[in-house]
């Protein structure tokens, strides 16, 4: 039997079936591609501080009632050589407020090879106020989970009224905050204490000194990476790799338990979710300048954030992944 008096028209089934089962199937082959998830150990849900250096203490939950004002999470990954001025000039900013804002630090040690959670705690230690609320807490995953595997598991355990999560490396200005505080204080007014996210942006910095430096592949996979954006339909987000992002925490309640990818491209992700979900995202320039030490492989960093944002589409067109799972962290 042959195809004799078929009709193009009577082929259309058949080929948006094989459509579906090739997107399916490569959803599957990139799925298979994602850092292995390990399951976490116990110790991973624990902490130490100042106060408690050698008997760790169960993490709360971003469930529980709020008990600081700020909770600032710092993923680190081998970062012996960079975290010490980042955590101090954090903590000169926030003991220079007037009224003083409480505050936590989770320092969130994604399974570094090097010292960089004993480096933490002799910061925690070495900066602890006595009487004071405030405080470093430290938390070493065993395994590297990635970027967003580790600010997730910060997020999580968080007991912020708002929650910031801040690049180890200290490229932004901390001080930066203030803006993004401000601006969080009107759009809560305006949202009635409803959801809200307001993040740092380099957007403004595109043609500046800072970033013409950089090397001609870096800037070209930069133009790339934000035309794949606009086609994912985040295009409205000028920068959505900053690391200086600000979440109140009904909004960080909702972002944070369904995020998927644990690779540097979850932002991407989280605020898809935040449009998914109607949550507003405001956008702030701040200060930013290229720090040594970074640990990015540009080739191999483009390659994953290919593959991971044709992951993250896929899952999210076929209802594989929704704004309304949970992810354990």
């Amino acid at each position: 039997m042959g195809l004799e008096g078929v009709r193009p028209d009577d082929l259309l089934p058949i080929l948006a079936i094989i459509l579906v089962v090739i997107v399916i199937a490569l959803g599957d082959v990139f799925n298979s591609l994602l850092p292995s998830r390990a399951i976490p150990a116990s110790e991973e849900y624990t902490y130490v501080s100042a106060s408690n250096p050698e008997e760790p203490k169960a993490l709360p939950s971003l469930g529980d009632s709020p008990s600081v004002e700020l909770s600032i999470i710092v993923p680190a990954f081998d970062e012996t050589a960079r975290l010490k001025p980042m955590i101090e000039s954090t903590l000169e900013h926030l003991r220079s407020l007037s009224p003083h804002r409480s505050f936590e630090i989770i320092i969130v040690d994604d399974g570094s090879k090097d010292d960089t959670s004993g480096l933490a705690l002799k910061l925690a230690i070495s900066h602890a106020k006595a009487n004071a609320k405030d405080e470093i807490r430290v938390v070493r995953l065993r395994t590297n989970r990635g970027k967003g595997g580790a600010v997730k598991h910060g997020c999580m355990h968080s007991r912020g009224e708002r929650i910031l999560f801040v690049d180890a490396d200290g490229a932004t200005r901390f001080s930066d905050l203030e803006a993004l505080w401000k601006k969080m204080d009107e759009l809560e007014e305006k949202e009635e204490g409803g959801p809200c996210i307001v993040i740092g942006s380099r957007a403004h910095l595109v043609n500046s000194e800072a970033v013409v430096k950089r090397s001609k592949i870096r800037n070209f996979l930069m133009k790339g990476f934000h035309t794949t954006l606009r086609v994912l339909g985040v295009g409205y987000i000028g920068d959505t790799q900053c690391g200086f992002k600000l979440f109140n925490r009904p909004a960080a309640q909702q972002v944070f338990p369904p995020l998927h990818l644990p690779t540097w491209i979850f932002d991407v992700e989280l605020l898809l979710l935040a449009q998914f979900l109607r949550i507003p995202v405001l956008e702030i320039p701040v200060h930013w300048h290229e720090v040594p030490g970074s640990k990015l492989n540009i080739a191999g960093a483009s390659l994953s954030m290919l593959r991971d944002l044709i992951l993250l589409r896929i899952n999210y067109l076929l209802g594989r992944w929704s704004p309304r799972d949970f992810q354990v962290d």
